[in-house]
């Protein structure tokens, strides 16, 4: 798997690690079941360095929260292109959450970088893996349809803080959908279209604020 010239660009002095990253996503990953033995030869392009797609709607130096973070993304990317984040990647599932924690040791990320297993749910919720911390930032790619995803994220949003959500080209259908949970949190959401580096396709993210 080679790895892309925007490597360099998108990631800095992060690359070798992203590029570690990569790696460990092409082989444990696909072992592991988190990666679809498929998506190797399309790693980098659509989901590494799309994941970086968050990383300009989110402010400097800020707690963010990576929700149902799976095999890191887009936490593990977003915290080596902006090293200036303090990131916990949230995964309910024992076996991702097993996975996640190994390659922040092997990318030696844990001065800023946590996993914590649990879910994202409601300030109510009685669950024993309830997580009710909030955060600056609460991002998320392809977890879920964006009235369900703000359910969950909103309580883990901080007052003046930020949700990027990581999505497809139904991104404004999905802005549409959501209009009762949007108001219901008292958010308002915009959605972009965001090019990682010269030549990569668009990514839709959905920005949303209280």
């Amino acid at each position: 798997m080679r790895t892309p010239d925007a490597a360099a660009s998108v990631f800095g002095d992060a690359a070798p690690e992203a590029e570690r990253y990569a790696a460990i996503l092409a082989s444990r990953g696909v072992e592991w079941g988190l990666i679809g033995p498929r998506e190797v030869d399309r790693l980098w392009h659509r989901h590494v360095l799309n994941s970086v797609a968050a990383a300009s709607a989110i402010p400097q130096g800020v707690r963010l929260v990576d929700v149902g973070s799976g095999a890191g993304l887009p936490g593990i990317p977003l915290a080596l292109a902006r090293p200036d984040l303090i990131v916990t990647l949230l995964e309910p599932l024992l076996r991702r959450a097993t996975f996640l924690e190994g390659v922040v040791s092997e990318l030696e990320l844990g001065d800023r970088v946590r996993v914590v297993r649990g879910r994202a749910m409601g300030p109510d919720a009685r669950d024993a893996m309830a997580h009710h911390e909030t955060y600056d930032a609460v991002t998320s790619r392809a977890v879920a349809p964006l009235p369900r995803l703000l359910g969950w994220s909103a309580p883990l949003l901080a007052r003046s803080g930020v949700i990027v959500a990581l999505k497809g080209a139904s991104a404004p259908s999905e802005v549409a959908d959501a209009a009762a949970e949007l108001k219901r949190h008292r958010l308002t959401a915009e959605v972009e279209p965001v090019t990682v580096y010269p030549g990569a396709e668009p990514t839709w993210r959905i920005i949303c604020r209280r």
